[in-house]
């Protein structure tokens, strides 16, 4: 199967967004077709003008694979940014170039998240399954806010639990005791959009 659009027909529009090179070659890359043959830089700058006032974040303190997926996720329901906590290095794999048009910030610990969501007058919102953890669905989940997630295994360290304003949980009804964070992410954006996300976004984004 081909994915994306061949060499566009010339004459060429006249459109100073699009990239001379896609035009002339093609536009194989995984963007939505309002994208096709736009340059990277104009694609960022017009989802800049639309993302959504929530954050999310990810500890990082074993290299966690799930990461690149919460990019993903994130790119997808148009987050402000993605904050890594912890190591600095990640797997991108799993991103499938979505890092190129999310905005990913790094902080050295969870200290420096907290300083940073408070300066930015941010609530942590913590999304794991742990005891007192409230769910998801009938919870209150503010417009502007930093979605945490732990890592896959140990979830949400104890100082990241210690610096959120609530924990939520997503409910489950199997034998495994969590889903990893890439999934939990997917549906805790997913909810945040549910709810916060206007018409206008929606019409925007088409």
């Amino acid at each position: 199967m081909i994915v994306g659009v061949g060499p566009h027909p010339q004459p060429w529009p006249d459109d100073p967004r699009l990239d001379a090179e896609l035009l002339e070659h093609g536009d194989r890359r995984n963007v939505v077709d309002r994208y096709r043959y736009w340059t990277r830089e104009a694609i960022v700058a017009d989802l800049d003008a639309r993302r959504h006032p929530f954050h999310v974040a990810i500890e990082n303190w074993q290299h966690d694979f799930n990461i690149g997926a919460v990019v993903r996720n994130a790119n997808a329901f148009l987050a402000a940014e993605v904050h890594i906590v912890g190591n600095r290095r990640w797997n991108r794999r799993g991103a499938m170039v979505t890092d190129r048009y999310q905005h990913i910030r790094h902080h050295d610990d969870v200290d420096a998240l907290v300083a940073w969501a408070s300066s930015a007058r941010l609530p942590l919102i913590g999304i794991d399954n742990l005891p007192g953890s409230s769910e998801l669905s009938g919870a209150d989940l503010p417009r502007s806010c930093v979605l945490l997630f732990g890592q896959e295994g140990p979830g949400l360290s104890a100082a990241a639990h210690a610096a959120c304003a609530t924990v939520l949980h997503i409910p489950q009804y199997g034998s495994t005791r969590s889903i990893n964070a890439g999934v939990a992410s997917g549906i805790a954006m997913y909810e945040w959009v549910r709810r916060h996300a206007t018409a206008a976004d929606v019409a925007r984004a088409t």
